[in-house]
């Protein structure tokens, strides 16, 4: 009697996690400009708690940034649209070496950005999308006391079961973009290779702008 008791409990613990796993699968992803906005009022609230001061608060929100921020980000796409043409050529493991790079410098940047943050406000614009729609674009401004505000686009697209940024647009200039030059300067003097040397480099001292190994050839 126990063991029919059991198993009967056992069916209905299965048959319960089942509709629960098949409620997700069928759940609509969150609306990207809710997703950013979410995420954003997120870092700033955890900003004005424990702002970045020391070495040891930078490398406590470089895994904070790893953890909460990164899964949104399509680093793969936002590393192929910075390479452009070369990117063609390149290996799987130059890809995949390329991306790691590419990310490493990309969250360091974010968090030294984070360290100058005063009190600025992130205020939305209303979002621009039509049914079907599988990239978007999330227009936020940053106002700050006393300066102009600034604008700040996040192109996204939706992949899977959730929208993933792949681009960053500040004051109309893309992230993305404004890096291919530089690596394609690099790309042209020392190959792929040398690309990913030289912004394994840059990672490993803490540098953060990529511009710099062009101008320092």
């Amino acid at each position: 009697m126990k063991q029919t008791m059991m198993r009967r409990w056992l069916a209905a613990c299965l048959a319960l996690l089942a509709m629960t796993w098949g409620a997700a699968l069928r759940a609509e992803p969150k609306a990207p400009d809710v997703l950013v906005k979410e995420i954003s009022d997120e870092v700033i609230e955890r900003l004005k708690q424990r702002p970045i001061k020391t070495d040891a608060d930078m490398n406590e929100w470089l895994a904070y940034v790893e953890q909460r921020v990164l899964p949104h980000f399509d680093f793969e796409r936002m590393t192929m649209l910075a390479v452009g043409q070369p990117w063609r050529q390149a290996t799987p493991e130059q890809r995949k070496r390329l991306t790691q790079e590419f990310k490493t410098l990309l969250v360091r940047t974010y968090a030294n950005a984070l360290r100058e943050y005063r009190d600025e406000k992130l205020e939305f614009k209303p979002l621009r999308m039509a049914p079907g729609d599988k990239t978007v674009r999330v227009s936020s401004m940053v106002i700050r006391p006393g300066s102009e505000p600034i604008a700040i686009d996040y192109v996204m697209e939706l992949k899977g079961d959730g929208w993933k940024v792949f681009d960053v647009v500040v004051a109309g200039v893309s992230l993305v973009t404004s890096y291919r030059s530089t690596f394609g300067q690099e790309i042209q003097a020392k190959g792929i290779d040398g690309l990913i040397q030289t912004l394994a480099e840059k990672n490993a001292h803490g540098e953060t702008m990529p511009a710099d190994t062009a101008k320092q050839g």
